[in-house]
């Protein structure tokens, strides 16, 4: 079983730009983020946007990889195990493909859902990422407004993130 899927890692990252263009159009929540964020017209023409998008998509592939570890279970056994896998005690290793074994045989590949993958991605935003912008906004000084605009971008993406990587098997 192959750890990460790297291309549903590539494409939840992906789609956090998707969220990022809908979230942050002035149709939808756009307008209101740039006034809370004292954002202008004129502060976002002077930006070098290449180099915003690309560290942004960074960042994206960064979180993606580590939803991955957050929405499937299987990858806590084999943290477990790892140790036992790499070192050169041959009964240890028996020990952990067994463990392995055992658990793939009982649970298999439960919990691969989108719904688990975006349940987890709701929890996070919730229990990770609003105390965090959370406090950050408080001592700036920004709006409940911005608070929740940021937050529930983050949330919404955490949920697609985590549900595409959950669900997309190989």
């Amino acid at each position: 079983m192959e750890i990460v899927n790297w291309w549903a890692v590539l494409v939840a990252a992906f789609v956090n730009f998707i969220v990022g263009f809908l979230w942050y159009n002035p149709k939808t929540f756009g307008n209101v983020w740039m006034k809370e964020a004292g954002v202008t017209e004129e502060s976002i023409k002077g930006a070098n946007m290449a180099v915003i998008f690309g560290v942004s998509l960074l960042f994206a592939f960064m979180l993606a990889s580590t939803v991955n570890s957050l929405v499937i279970h299987q990858m806590h056994l084999f943290s477990i195990c790892m140790n036992q896998l790499q070192g050169t005690d041959e009964a240890a290793k028996a020990m952990a493909n067994a463990d392995i074994a055992g658990f793939m045989d009982k649970y298999g590949n439960e919990f691969r859902t989108f719904k688990h993958g975006a349940f987890h991605g709701l929890m996070y935003g919730l229990f990770f990422v609003l105390p965090v912008i959370g406090t950050n906004g408080l001592f700036e000084r920004k709006s409940w407004k911005y608070i929740f605009i940021n937050v529930g971008y983050w949330t919404v993406s955490l949920m697609l993130m985590g549900g595409i990587i959950c669900a997309w098997q190989k």
